[in-house]
């Protein structure tokens, strides 16, 4: 089923979700958002949170390059095993991500993150399974 799913869209719809995501992370960073409904209510701090947010920022900035580079999008810099092989390090990311989510404290992590996380898992499946 899931290489059914039309690369493109799949690449596309990844970019569009992480693009979100970031501007999420940075509504928290900017306080728009309380930290305290992020990470799994785990946060004691807003150095613990700026870390955490600039982290995640930063990862969702790659996985967006990367896939970027192996939709054609971008030239890539990287050799393209190495750029699939990044793929599945997300897609198990993702999956593990979903787990936790499902045990977050906050409600708003479970309901929205959970499905995005798991999305996102298959969604990075499908395009590491790309030539």
């Amino acid at each position: 089923m899931i290489n059914r799913l039309p690369f493109r869209s799949s690449v596309n719809t990844m970019l569009v979700l992480l693009t979100l995501v970031a501007l999420f992370h940075l509504l928290v960073l900017a306080g728009v958002i309380p930290y305290t409904i992020t990470w799994g209510g785990k946060l004691r701090s807003l150095t613990q949170m700026r870390v955490m947010e600039l982290v995640s920022l930063l990862v969702n900035t790659l996985l967006m390059v990367v896939i970027s580079m192996k939709a054609g999008y971008l030239n890539p810099f990287i050799r393209p095993r190495a750029i699939t092989l990044i793929l599945w390090f997300f897609v198990v990311l993702f999956a593990l991500n979903t787990v936790g989510n499902l045990f977050a404290e906050s409600m708003f992590e479970k309901l929205v993150f959970t499905p995005l996380t798991l999305v996102s898992a298959i969604l990075c499946r499908r395009i590491a399974l790309e030539g």
